[in-house]
């Protein structure tokens, strides 16, 4: 048989194998670069401001906090609802202290994370619901648990994650998001975790479609070298 009709073979199976997956390729690539990575981020929906300390404000001492806690490892200064605290880290996890009295505030009660939600958030949406997760999500499945999750009623349902211990903004999700992400794992081939860039199932699948991209050129070729009546 001439090798024309094996690359015309070729590329029919192949292209069978491959089509369903290259379309999917091509479908979540239009969306991921149609849509700024930073809307997708969500940084127009919650974002945190952060305000300079006053000095005279601070009345605890860092070594008072060494004595307080056993093997503090590092600490920080930063603004909470409003007030100076200290973010200590020490050898029995993290506490959160009152810069200027001194009183230790967490774990936070929900009210308060309520408050920081609020702060953060951009829209004009209210909380729809809150919840102290001790199982994370897929959506933020490699952030630290338990988390506090927090829905607001806005179209994109908009949905922050904060830190019980710190009330830190662990992340944001909303649907542009939850789509992106949706894609992504057609995209990347990866059904479970979703951030295996280097799985088996991928490579396996680009290097077919690659075949089937070698067996167009080669049909390619013949098409242009066959002899036309004169």
């Amino acid at each position: 048989m001439k090798p024309a009709f094996w690359a015309r073979k070729a590329h029919k199976w192949i292209g069978l194998v491959i089509g369903v997956q290259a379309l999917l390729w091509m479908c979540s690539g239009l969306y991921m670069t149609s849509i700024s990575i930073d809307v997708i981020h969500g940084d127009h929906l919650a974002h945190v401001e952060e305000e300079p300390l006053a000095p005279g404000q601070i009345r605890v001492t860092p070594g008072e906090l060494k004595e307080r806690f056993d093997g503090v490892r590092h600490f920080r200064l930063k603004r909470f609802l409003s007030q100076p605290v200290y973010e200590v880290h020490h050898r029995g996890g993290i506490a959160l202290v009152d810069a200027v009295s001194g009183k230790p505030l967490n774990p936070l009660p929900e009210a308060s994370i309520r408050q920081a939600a609020l702060a953060l958030y951009q829209g004009k949406a209210p909380v729809q619901s809150m919840s102290l997760l001790r199982q994370a999500p897929q959506e933020v499945a490699t952030r630290p648990v338990p988390l506090w999750q927090v829905r607001f009623a806005d179209r994109g349902e908009t949905t922050l994650y904060l830190s019980p211990e710190t009330g830190e903004l662990l992340a944001k999700r909303h649907s542009l998001w939850r789509w992106f992400d949706f894609l992504w794992m057609f995209h990347i081939m990866d059904y479970e975790a979703r951030t295996d860039v280097n799985n088996t199932l991928l490579r396996v699948s680009a290097a077919v479609g690659l075949l089937f991209a070698l067996s167009g050129v080669w049909l390619l070729f013949y098409s242009f070298s066959k002899r036309r009546p004169a």
